[in-house]
């Protein structure tokens, strides 16, 4: 069997690394054409074997090569709309984002950042002369006479639709004041306490710390109008809160804009694979000087998901005679592993009966009490992880069964190294599904000894095998005693559970559809029951939702 599988294998062609004649054909937009020229060169440098040839093309040009199959291209949004028309691979590779600005010094900007500012109420105020005072736009007209709104414009044609968009208004603002470009705007409002303006967020990022350029604040967008930055909007702590808050829709969309790179298919040529890979990664940093923005760190990792994902490859056609060989082979290799099967569903039969700790989560289409695997001798934390000390004192640590059946299925786990100490309620681990993360906080404070290597190539023990296989940690515990008095044990978690189940369904049924219409009817079944597996299907915003309105509040 196997040499004739070697003899097979030498028919499939499954090299897919550039020989040296290798080439990229790399098509894009004209206003993406410097930055992908950079692209280009950039990993050109670092691969001399690889000829990348890069062409400026119209939308019906890059259509046409779409329909022909040759190549990846890079786009922006405003090209994306007609050119997705026919169907095709895409992800996302940069951003293009506008920001409203104010001069840091502002006298009201402690209570505009907590109020925030909508698109209507900005867009009443520019296009009335006698509500352009900033104690107007804060609630407080104390002193109003000498604080009016220096409103700042460039001449930049992207910029001025999107802002015209966002405001959903055309008409001119009286009494604008007109700069050349970004550099001269942002510098004016630097120097004005009540300077206020439009830009593209890297136009206000110092390179040299990567924070807002001194005397420049954000502006809070109010986005749900509800006349505050409440918890849904509040991304504005610093600059990777903003980009992780952009990406899961947290920001208004008009103010936004993608670059995509296409194909007619996943791309399968490993040079093409490696050169979107390195342009998520290394060639990041070559964004801002087009002007765009980077992802944030974990938007990146799901976007490589995208191109990590296993490549079918073809096969080759048999001739009639091996055709006939391989179904004879097909089925002795069918019985072999039907008694293989056998053999192991047996021993793990009867392994179950003598060793009650190995202990797998059930799969059911149902998430109630009886789906939740409770192991007596465990201690449980309200962060959802248990704690176990074995015998020569160190404890073991875990997530619990209740929340991987809300994750559904983990695919990757970032961990800290040995050797770092941690603290009871700070972050331990974070937990990752195609990008989406949550933060899973310590029930105990102590020095990690081991971390689990299992995990970081098979991150789904966690959800096979919660209590034996999954674990995550050895820690030794500095506060033993005193912090397993505030966990449960096998009874009193269960009780405990049941109130978890209600908050549960609370979370799905009020703070959810409240937020996200769109997903109203698909969290429960019929007659109330949660499924299993729930926030598998959600995207990243309800994730982050989650996180924290049930697992940061349950941990404080």
């Amino acid at each position: 069997m196997l040499t004739y599988s070697n003899l097979i294998s030498k028919e499939v062609k499954t090299e897919v690394s550039p020989s040296r004649e290798a080439s990229i054909n790399v098509f894009t937009t004209p206003e993406l054409y410097s930055l992908t020229l950079k692209w280009a060169d950039e990993f050109g440098s670092k691969n001399p074997s690889l000829k990348i040839n890069v062409l400026k093309s119209s939308e019906n040009e890059i259509s046409a090569t779409l329909k022909n199959g040759n190549g990846i291209g890079f786009i922006a949004d405003e090209s994306f709309a007609s050119v997705n028309k026919q169907p095709n691979w895409n992800m996302i590779v940069g951003r293009d984002v506008i920001v409203p600005v104010m001069n840091r010094k502002n006298p009201f900007r402690d209570q505009i950042s907590r109020k925030g500012l909508t698109a209507e109420g900005i867009a009443q105020i520019l296009e009335n002369p006698e509500k352009q005072l900033w104690g107007i736009v804060a609630g407080n007209p104390q002193n109003i006479q000498d604080l009016a709104i220096n409103y700042y414009t460039m001449n930049d044609v992207t910029i001025n639709s999107d802002v015209a968009g966002f405001l959903k208004s055309n008409r001119p603002t009286p009494q604008a004041i007109k700069t050349a470009d970004a550099q001269e705007m942002i510098s004016a409002i630097q120097k004005d306490p009540n300077g206020f303006g439009f830009c593209r967020l890297i136009q206000v990022i110092d390179p040299q710390n990567q924070n807002l350029a001194e005397n420049i604040n954000l502006v809070p967008i109010d986005k749900n109008g509800n006349g505050r930055i409440d918890y849904m909007e509040n991304i504005y702590e610093n600059l990777q809160a903003f980009s992780r808050g952009i990406w899961i829709g947290k920001y208004p969309k008009s103010l936004t804009g993608n670059i995509y790179s296409v194909a007619s298919s996943k791309p399968q040529d490993k040079a093409e694979l490696a050169f979107l890979s390195w342009v998520l990664t290394d060639g990041q940093q070559y964004l801002s000087a087009s002007g765009f923005s980077d992802l944030a760190l974990i938007e990146r990792k799901s976007q490589l998901d995208k191109i990590n994902e296993p490549i079918n490859l073809p096969v080759a056609p048999a001739n009639g005679f091996s055709s006939v060989l391989k179904i004879i082979l097909l089925a002795i290799f069918t019985l072999v592993l039907i008694t293989i099967a056998a053999d192991a569903v047996i021993r793990r039969i009867k392994a179950g009966k003598e060793a009650i700790s190995t202990i797998h989560s059930t799969v059911t289409s149902v998430f109630d009490d009886n789906s939740v695997i409770v192991p007596k001798g465990l201690y449980f934390d309200k962060t959802h992880t248990w704690a176990f000390m074995k015998k020569d004192g160190t404890v073991k640590i875990g997530l619990d069964d209740f929340l991987q059946h809300i994750t559904g299925r983990v695919t990757r786990i970032e961990m800290k190294k040995p050797g770092e100490k941690i603290k009871k309620g700070e972050c331990l681990f974070t937990i990752n599904q195609k990008g989406k993360q949550l933060k899973i906080y310590s029930p105990v404070s102590g020095t990690i000894s081991t971390h689990n290597e299992s995990l970081l190539k098979a991150a789904y023990l966690i959800n096979d095998s919660p209590y034996t296989d999954g674990w995550i940690y050895t820690i030794e515990p500095t506060n033993w005693l005193l912090e397993i008095q505030f966990m449960n044990m096998a009874e009193k978690y269960q009780t405990w559970l049941k109130d978890e189940f209600m908050r549960l369904k609370d979370f799905f049924a009020t703070t959810l559809r409240l937020t996200n219409p769109e997903y109203a009817m698909v969290t429960l079944q019929d007659g109330g029951a949660m499924k299993d597996n729930i926030l598998e299907e959600f995207g990243p915003e309800v994730w982050d939702d989650f996180q924290t309105k049930f697992i940061d509040i349950a941990s404080k």
